[in-house]
This record gives C-alpha cells, sequence and structure tokens, in this order.
C-alpha cells in the first residue's frame, strides 16, 4: 500500500520543498508559532481533511481524515524554534528574531529541525489525503507547539485534544537528526530521556563586598551546590543507570565589590526510569537545602520545576512491527538501530495519556559523504547536529525519507482497503 501512495511523491515535492524553506526562514519561537499555524491549517484545507482545527494548547494544529471503517492512527509532528542565531550561510536561512518567554530579545533559528518535521507530515497529509482508495480507518494529524519548553503536547492534551478529536490506538513521530541522510535509525523501549527543568533560587544577605562577615554570601553557596550537584550521578546514581544533571544558569550579583542577596541556578536532568527521577530530583533539593542551612541562610531556598517531559517509550512491539514495514519500502541497508538519547521529547505525553502504543524513530538530515568522511577521520562530534547554529538538513534525501516513513508508518496500522 505505501508504494502505491508514495508514488505520488514527485508530483509535490518541488511545492514540499519551497515550503520548507519558508517555513526555515519564517521560524517561531514556542506558543508564537502562529503563522506557522496558519499555513499548515491551510495546507490541511487544501488537502481535503474534513475537518481542521486551530489554537489547540495555543497554537497547536490538528485534522481529521475520516476514510471509513477502521483504526483511528495519529502522526505528530513539533513546529516551533529555538533562540539561536542562524550561522549556516544558507540562502533561506533565518535573520528573525522574537521575544522568548522570559521577555528576552533574541535570534530565532530552527535549529533542531522542527520545519522538517512539519513539511514531513504537510507532505504525508496531502499523500494519505489524495490516496484514500489504499487505506480505510481515520487519520488523526497534529501539529504540536511548544516541545522546546516540553509543554506543547501537554497543553494540547489539557486543551482536550482527545476529547474533541478521535482517540488514537498509536501514536507515531519522527525526528531528524546528524544521520547520513535517507538512514532510519530507531531503538525500542525507553529511546529518550525524561527531562525536567528546575529554577533554584538561593537566598542569601547582601552586603560590601570588603565585609563578607556581615554578609550570607549566596555565591559561595551556589558554588558549592554546583560542585556538589556533580555528585549526585557519580555517587547515587547506579553505574547500571544514566542520568545526566546539567547547571546550565548560574547567575548572580551586579558588581564585583557587593555580595548579592541571591543567586539562581538553572538546572536540567535527564533519566530513563521513573524511580532514578525521584532520586535525582530529590537529591537536587536535599543538597540545596543542606547547603543553605548550613550557610546560615535566613531563608530556605526556592525550587521552581518547570518543563518535564516523561521518558519517551517507543513500544517494542509495534515498533518493530513499523520498522519491518520501513525495511521492506526502504531496504534493509537504510534502517540502523540506536543506542538510547539523552536528549528528550514530549511526544510520550500522548500515548501516556491514552494508555496506547507509541512509535518513534529517527532519520537523517547530514549530507552523507560528510557523514562518512567524519567518520573516517573520528570527528564525528564535529558535525553539526540539532540546537547549533550550524545545523540544517540537507533539503534531498531528508524531505522525501521524512515524508515516506511517516506514510509507511501510518499505513502499517491504517486497514488495507
Amino acid at each position: 500500500m505505501s508504494k502505491t501512495v508514495t508514488a505520488q511523491l514527485p508530483e509535490i515535492r518541488d511545492e514540499l520543498a519551497a515550503f520548507y524553506k519558508d517555513l526555515h526562514r519564517n521560524p517561531e519561537l514556542s506558543l508564537q508559532e502562529t503563522r506557522t499555524a496558519g499555513l499548515l491549517a491551510k495546507r490541511l484545507r487544501e488537502a481535503g481533511f474534513d475537518e481542521v482545527a486551530e489554537g489547540i494548547g495555543v497554537t497547536g494544529v490538528v485534522g481529521v481524515l475520516r476514510n471509513g471503517e477502521g483504526p483511528v492512527v495519529m502522526l505528530r509532528a513539533d513546529f516551533d524554534a529555538l533562540p539561536v542565531e542562524e550561522k549556516t550561510g544558507l540562502p533561506y536561512a533565518s535573520q528573525a528574531r522574537g521575544v522568548d518567554h522570559e521577555g528576552r530579545d533574541v535570534p530565532v533559528m530552527h535549529a533542531c529541525g522542527h520545519d522538517m518535521h512539519a513539511a514531513c507530515l504537510t507532505g504525508a497529509a496531502m499523500l494519505l489525503a489524495q490516496s484514500r482508495d489504499e487505506w480505510r480507518g481515520t487519520l488523526l494529524v497534529v501539529f504540536q507547539p511548544a516541545e522546546e519548553l516540553a509543554v506543547g503536547a501537554r497543553g494540547m492534551v489539557d486543551d482536550g485534544l482527545f476529547e474533541r478529536f478521535p482517540k488514537p490506538e498509536i501514536v507515531l513521530g519522527q525526528h531528524v537528526g546528524p544521520l547520513p541522510a535517507g538512514v532510519i535509525g530507531y531503538g525500542t523501549g525507553p529511546v529518550m530521556a525524561a527531562a525536567d527543568s528546575l529554577d533554584l533560587t538561593l537566598h542569601g544577605r547582601g552586603g560590601h563586598g570588603s565585609r563578607p562577615e556581615a554578609s550570607i554570601d549566596p555565591v559561595l553557596m551556589a558554588a558549592n551546590v554546583v560542585t556538589r550537584l556533580q555528585g549526585i550521578v557519580a555517587r547515587e546514581v547506579p553505574p547500571a543507570e544514566t542520568a545526566v544533571v546539567t547547571v546550565g544558569r548560574l547567575q548572580a550579583g551586579t558588581k564585583d565589590n557587593i555580595i548579592p542577596d541571591r543567586a539562581e541556578l538553572g538546572i536540567n536532568v535527564r533519566t530513563f526510569t521513573p524511580a532514578i527521577r525521584d532520586k535525582v530530583r530529590n537529591a537536587i533539593e536535599r543538597i540545596a537545602t543542606a547547603e543553605s542551612r548550613a550557610s546560615g541562610a535566613a531563608e530556605p531556598p526556592e525550587f521552581a520545576w518547570t518543563g518535564s517531559a516523561p521518558a519517551l517509550v517507543s513500544d517494542p512491539e509495534a515498533t518493530q512491527a513499523t520498522v519491518a514495514a520501513f525495511a521492506e519500502h526502504f531496504g534493509q541497508q537504510r534502517i540502523m538501530p540506536m543506542p538510547q538519547v539523552n536528549a528528550s521529547e514530549d511526544v510520550g505525553v500522548f500515548g501516556e495519556v491514552l494508555d496506547v502504543p507509541t512509535v518513534f524513530w529517527f532519520w537523517g538530515g547530514l549530507d552523507t559523504e560528510t557523514v562518512l568522511g567524519a567518520l573516517q577521520e573520528d570527528r564525528l562530534d564535529e558535525l553539526p547536529s540539532n540546537h547549533s547554529p550550524h545545523f540544517a538538513p540537507v533539503v534531498e534525501p531528508t524531505l522525501s525519507t521524512g515524508v515516506e516513513a511517516l506514510v509507511v508508518a501510518a499505513t502499517t496500522w491504517l486497514a488495507n482497503a
């Protein structure tokens, strides 16, 4: 079935490439993706979807295509950008700027490939809508905002996604990354880490830099906390488990001769199991509280756990069936197993809420010769990857592979006509 559906791809390939470049040139930050959402909704309406809704979870877009009795299958793509200044040098590079969720003026770039995700899902939706004679069931297309803040999936669910639209029996999604273009990578079980972000505030007592004895120094307090946090993974997490604790932000003070009254830390945690997740979070709070007490702080620390996403579990049985379909369509030589990825994705929220399988895979976006050369010279880590200002997938074969992968996955779970 998938070969028949994807046979029409050459007819829309140039149009999709132009659409992708437009999305890349005009990125929008999380929960501000109004232009992009409007374009995506327009494409679904033009494709003939029975129902198209905007503003789900602030800026999310949902399309429903009913095609007789059969399973409800969900295809999902994210479409928000990052506060990154693009340095690719591409003719369609972004020069956009925006105001982030903390009120800062920032450059904006699709540095994680979400523009490619959105273009590929648009293409798959068009092809499946044109090929209704080949399949039966209901296709639920979900364009999700705010993945980069790890709040978009939850926001759409809380906004009634599965009360207002058909409930899927399986959730399918993909992510472009620094693999050779045209290659599909997969894993089973936990494939991406849970993510938790913490804004930690330590309270001291400000004063003159010449009189530390009359102050409680939150900078020293913060330095000790940062050092102690590195011991969590090294000394509290079993060696067979995986966890990452990163302090990505430390801010305190305004001048060298003033001891400030507070220090702020931005902490990020990655784990794969609920037990280790709880252990690490509790350890962070214990360490910060203990250091605050040891320093004689008059106020306890403040903990504001913000963005949070569960570990992304690609259902083993459903993944094997989908990967078998990939191998049949693309050839086994283009399919490769992958290790766990410490990065995170909130797409797992959808399947977790409904208690249905999620299947998630990766596909390559880098020039194949470039990747092979870097591999031979042992410099793979030097290649641009997601979130880099130099990361932008080559348009082809990345775009065609992403469209075809979504079509193959969808037709694996939809009923035959």
